[in-house]
């Protein structure tokens, strides 16, 4: 069974920082492109970050540039996001998906064939 599950949100006051993980079962990661989206409450899914199957290229929303990082790390078959400077409006449930660079990219979220359950991360002011 192909399963991606997200940890590492949480409760942080602004200015922290939190690690999200992406850990797939029943498939490798390597051949994907990773993108991690979020929803707020009221508002439309929109992505956050995204990094290519070979690692090389990676690609963040404008609202989250120089504060995320993507990376992978494929012998552990995960994905993560570390989120600094973190701020209130970046509070919103986060998933990550898998699917071909192309749609991960630009993402295109019926293009991503595998999400995960989501992680809830909320950022006190």
């Amino acid at each position: 069974q192909l399963q991606l599950v997200e940890s590492g949100g949480g409760l942080v006051q602004a200015g922290g920082s939190l690690r999200l993980s992406c850990a797939a079962s029943g498939f490798t990661l390597d051949y994907y492109g990773i993108g991690w989206f979020r929803q707020a409450p009221g508002k439309e899914r929109e992505g956050v970050s995204c990094i290519s199957s070979s690692g090389g290229g990676t690609n963040y929303a404008d609202s989250v540039k120089g504060r995320f990082t993507i990376s992978r790390d494929n012998a552990k078959n995960t994905v993560y996001l570390q989120m600094n400077s973190l701020k209130p409006e970046d509070t919103a449930i986060y998933y990550c998906a898998a699917g071909s660079d192309y749609g991960c990219s630009r993402y295109e979220s019926d293009l991503m064939g595998s999400w995960g359950q989501g992680t809830q991360v909320t950022v006190s002011s």
